[in-house]
């Protein structure tokens, strides 16, 4: 007789390695709904607020250059124990910390130990769910970041009705701790070894133009996701006067309309395939984010920052599918690192920190407006190349 369903898909451990996904992307992403608060009280201007994102990036690139040799040496499982405790305890760290230079060095390595998660946690669900169940499986653990996109300014802004942002640094990293008490004792799986990457298998997927594609790609991405997202609580707040509260709250809510055109994404992606669906979503974000930079009105304002949103979520499930589609199973895994890597410290980093500066001589507004026409500019290389992808 065959075992239930509910007996046989491990719902507790990919819930538990879900809420571990969501902190982690916590840990990251933070500091922007606390922006408007750290800038006062450190002094800091708005190229040097946005380059504590650009060290977040760096270590983790970093971090993930490194987990395919760290997993290898540990297992899974204590490779994310390793992420855990240690993203958590630098945390708590950074938040008694005064000097802006040693509080730069934290967030590196708040980066470099978040990174090692995700490589990790992949082949952890991947191992505790049958391969038929792997589409769910992985579903229910994307839901970490997708949550954190919607909860981070609210949480931001609850703990600062009770602490100051330091506090709420510290609140966060001993989150993180407690978490790695309850995976000791509660998480299964993740008992094998990572496999580190080769000379021969990055030449492999660095020579290929698929990659530089889906580098390029993912750069807009998460560069239109992250970027924007982590400078757009000071737009709001100091060129739109809004009050914080009223930003944070309004920032988490239109990560709330971006979840709900993910059906549509994947409808798009569907009727009429991920080449297509890619140039049509690119085109979207790129237009979408110059419109958002260029109108000052701010019911405008706020309309546009919804659309941008969902936007900008259509982006990601069309590029994992066409990085499983180009990409061999041996060598998706090191191609995914690979083009994260780039993404992130771009995206992730680099987007952010000139953001601040060029805010800092002429405006946000400007500066997102110059980074949607950028990624319309890339466009042209992306279906030229595109074009010779067998997808």
């Amino acid at each position: 007789m065959d075992q239930p369903e509910s007996a046989t898909f491990p719902w507790i451990p990919i819930a538990l390695l879900t809420g571990v996904f969501y902190l982690n992307f916590t840990s990251r992403f933070l500091l922007a709904p606390l922006l408007p608060v750290i800038e006062q009280d450190l002094g800091l201007g708005h190229g040097d607020a946005g380059s504590l994102f650009l060290h977040i990036a760096c270590g983790y690139g970093a971090g993930l250059a490194a987990s395919g040799f760290i997993s290898s040496r540990l297992t899974h499982r204590l490779t994310i124990l390793v992420s855990i405790f240690m993203a958590g305890a630098a945390f708590v760290v950074i938040s008694r910390l005064d000097s802006v230079g040693d509080m730069r060095i934290g967030l590196v390595i708040v980066g470099l130990f978040a990174a090692l998660y995700i490589p990790s946690g992949i082949a952890t669900i991947t191992e505790l769910a049958r391969q038929e169940h792997w589409g769910r499986a992985l579903a229910i653990h994307e839901l970490g970041p997708n949550l954190g996109f919607i909860t981070v300014p609210w949480l931001a802004e609850g703990l600062l009705r009770f602490t100051t942002w330091r506090g709420s640094l510290a609140v966060l990293g001993a989150s993180s701790v407690f978490m790695g008490v309850l995976y000791v004792f509660a998480g299964k799986g993740g008992r094998q070894r990572g496999t580190p990457p080769n000379g021969r298998s990055i030449w492999q997927i660095l020579s290929s133009p698929a990659y530089w594609v889906m580098a390029s790609f993912f750069v807009v991405s998460i560069g239109s996701s992250v970027g924007l997202y982590t400078m757009i609580p000071l737009f709001l707040v100091n060129e739109m006067g809004m009050e914080r509260t009223t930003a944070n709250t309004l920032i988490g809510f239109s990560r709330v309309f971006g979840i709900a055109i993910l059906f549509l994404s994947g409808f798009i992606t569907d009727r009429f395939g991920p080449k297509r669906a890619m140039t049509v979503f690119l085109l979207t974000t790129g237009i979408l984010t110059v419109l958002f930079g260029a109108f000052r009105n701010p019911l405008g304002t706020v309309v546009l920052m919804f659309l941008q949103a969902a936007s900008v979520a259509c982006l990601f499930p069309v590029g994992f599918t066409i990085i499983s589609l180009v990409f061999p199973a041996p060598l998706r895994g090191v191609a995914v690192s690979l083009v994260i890597m780039i993404g992130f410290i771009l995206g992730g980093g680099v987007v952010p920190s000139a953001l601040g500066h060029w805010a800092e001589v002429f405006s946000f507004s400007s500066g997102f407006a110059l980074l949607g026409i950028s990624f319309l500019a890339m466009l042209p290389f992306c279906l030229r190349v595109g074009n010779r992808l067998q997808v």
